[in-house]
């Protein structure tokens, strides 16, 4: 079948991708661990399946990622509330509907995690630009294309595919990688 080609095609090149990413997925665990350790909170948004990706990322940190005991971890999901996410787009767009959040939720010590398959989401890239201007760490998860993320990511970590499905489920196991390198750090600290 062609999608289990494609995935597997996708999953080698991400296996050599991740050889050479290794330092930016460590990078990327060592700002999440400092913005926890000052204080500071994760804000993650994406659009569509990225949405999904993102409330997942949440719900790991805040729960147990692999069922060790830690201390919760304070992350939010900006797609997960439909009232906040609708009265924003009718008021001030799409376009805005993560950086108006941010203007509301975020603070100096806290990480927002941009994940736009495209690498091309208005709302991802104006969070982003929102985040870089007050001093936080920026985080950003795309496919191939890469260009409009890059000069607001302190790392970005993207997988070489222009096919969504496929750059989903790369990003998935990026988010569980970061996951446990996370956890692993709040585990030993306990």
């Amino acid at each position: 079948m062609h999608a289990i080609d494609e995935q597997i095609e996708a999953l080698d090149n991400l296996v050599k991708e991740l050889h050479s990413s290794i330092p930016e997925i460590e990078k990327a665990s060592i700002i999440i661990k400092n913005c926890l350790e000052n204080n500071g909170k994760i804000l993650i948004a994406g659009n569509g399946g990225s949405s999904s990706d993102a409330m997942h990322f949440a719900a790991e940190l805040v729960g147990n990622f692999i069922n060790k005991e830690r201390k919760a971890l304070p992350a939010i999901a900006l797609s997960s509330n439909q009232s906040t996410l609708t009265s924003i787009s009718n008021d001030s767009g799409f376009e805005n509907v993560f950086k108006r959040q941010m203007e509301a939720l975020a603070s100096e010590n806290d990480v927002f995690i941009g994940i736009s398959t495209s690498g091309k989401s208005l709302n991802i890239v104006k969070a982003l630009q929102y985040a870089r201007n007050n001093g936080l760490k920026t985080i950003g998860l795309c496919g191939g294309y890469k260009d409009e993320m890059l000069g607001y990511c302190d790392v970005l970590l993207s997988v070489n595919s222009e096919c969504t499905p496929r750059i989903q489920e790369c990003h998935i196991l990026i988010i569980h990688i970061l996951c446990s390198l996370i956890e692993d750090i709040f585990i030993k600290e306990k």
